[in-house]
């Protein structure tokens, strides 16, 4: 609007209409699919299975509660709501919980609006500000989420009975918007309780206050499916009173994995060019999904997208490091930064309890066999014979990961296939560092394959016949 109402004549003159929640939701995302508009920006790997579901249930105008493992973009989803919501909406100016000024429900704006009319002054509330989120821990009280009496307007001189008195917590002071709770099953039974009027009466109940506050808002709450029936659990009428069930997963393909890793990983250091070659991101990738399927790790825990993220992170600070020691005019990413990544992530990952002292060798282990994969993939059928002979008459290449790219490739001098081998890579020879990452690459697919030896060295490996 050129000009917005600023009082309830106004508004009613505007011909604006108040619509609730879970209809705003409805009417937007249909306007937005038939616009041809993204729903929900930044989410990979989801088109075929949660997205479907995540937009039935709004269709259904359905309380949500999305299950998944850590690091499934629950929150995320959860977030991308709020674009569906209005721009802005009018609310009575000052009210504590949004209040509409054509349907108000709090006793203090319904006695504005009778006093003052269609001169009641009205405030415009941005969409973001429409969000809450409160993340559900053993010490949360019926006073955080529902409201409690205030000590200091009963010394002012209120009665306890009045609805004056009342300090809203805070889903009532998410009326008219989306509120979310995070780790719902970590939240104690007794809390959990003061929900259910929410999700089916729409109203709270507060210190035994005869009021009713007919909260007009979309819950949705989040859960690792372990915790959904094992650590914690969800009380029976609760999980009765969500409209909707909605499953999470891991990316299912490599190449979705990929695409979320270079979308999340946070840019390096400024002035140094970093490029990292597609087999180095492939491999962080299949790593990752070897960690999944591992019957070593503890997959009730499941191994985050964050572990890709990080390792991504992980392999190109290790390459600007190398870079800025060396003086190299951008930095490459090679396999000799990834014993660094597994010692930086030893964390995200949990592991079954009798593995206990063997973390290390079997994350190393995994790392082997997903570069492995990556190099059959990639290099099967690829001859490799001119490259071997000149190992057989003597040759031998250190690395390690403060070795330059140009000190790597005087030790190899004149690659047979060289061409071939960039281009089944997928990189191109004009820059040194990836052909020093390529080459690297390849010399240690050929040791996995046990066709080159490999001997640690103080600096890093020797790759020689």
């Amino acid at each position: 609007m050129m000009s917005q109402p600023s009082t309830l004549g106004a508004l009613n003159d505007s011909g604006w209409r108040d619509r609730s929640v879970k209809d705003e939701l409805r009417e937007n995302f249909v306007a937005r699919v038939r616009g041809g508009g993204e729903l929900f920006p930044g989410i990979v790997g989801y088109e075929e299975t949660v997205i479907p579901a995540l937009e039935r249930a709004i269709l259904a105008g359905h309380d949500i509660i999305l299950l998944g493992e850590r690091g499934q973009a629950k929150t995320r989803l959860i977030r991308a709501l709020v674009s569906l919501l209005d721009e802005e909406i009018p609310v009575v100016a000052g009210c504590e919980v949004n209040d509409s000024p054509q349907r108000p429900i709090c006793a203090h704006c319904r006695a504005l609006v009778g006093e003052k009319g269609e001169a009641t002054p009205i405030a415009w509330l941005a969409r973001n500000r429409r969000y809450a989120e409160k993340l559900a821990t053993p010490d949360t009280s019926v006073a955080d989420l529902i409201g409690d009496v205030d000590p200091i307007r009963v010394a002012e001189g209120r009665y306890l009975s009045d609805e004056l008195t009342i300090h809203y917590g805070l889903v009532p002071r998410t009326h008219r918007g989306i509120f979310s709770v995070n780790e719902l099953p970590d939240l104690p039974e007794r809390i959990q309780v003061a929900l259910l009027n929410i999700l089916e009466e729409r109203d709270v109940q507060i210190r035994g206050y005869n009021v009713r506050l007919p909260l007009d808002l979309l819950l949705v709450a989040s859960a690792n499916p372990e915790d959904y029936t094992n650590r914690g659990r969800i009380i029976s009428p609760l999980k009765d009173r969500f409209g909707s069930e909605v499953r999470t997963h891991y990316p299912q393909e490599t190449g979705h994995e990929i695409e979320i890793m270079h979308q999340e990983a946070k840019p390096s250091v400024a002035g140094v060019p970093v490029v990292v070659p597609p087999f180095i991101a492939e491999t962080l990738a299949e790593f990752t999904h070897h960690l999944r399927r591992s019957p070593h790790v503890n997959q009730r825990s499941g191994v985050s997208v964050r572990f890709s993220i990080g390792g991504l992170e992980s392999v190109i600070a290790s390459a600007v490091r190398r870079a800025v020691r060396t003086g190299e005019a951008e930095a490459v990413p090679r396999v000799s930064d990834f014993p660094g990544v597994i010692r930086s992530s030893m964390g995200r990952v949990e592991f079954e309890s009798f593995e206990e002292g063997r973390e290390a060798e079997i994350l190393e282990q995994l790392a082997r066999k997903a570069i492995l994969d990556v190099f059959r993939r990639r290099l099967s059928g690829f001859d490799f014979s001119g490259l071997l002979a000149r190992f057989e008459e003597g040759m031998e290449v250190d690395t390690g990961d403060l070795v330059a790219a140009p000190e790597l490739l005087k030790q190899a001098g004149d690659v047979p296939g060289a061409s071939g081998l960039l281009k089944r890579l997928g990189v191109n020879g004009e820059s040194p560092a990836l052909v020093a990452s390529a080459l690297e690459f390849a010399l240690e697919g050929l040791h996995l394959s046990r066709r080159l030896n490999k001997e640690q060295t103080a600096t890093g490996a020797r790759y020689e016949a």
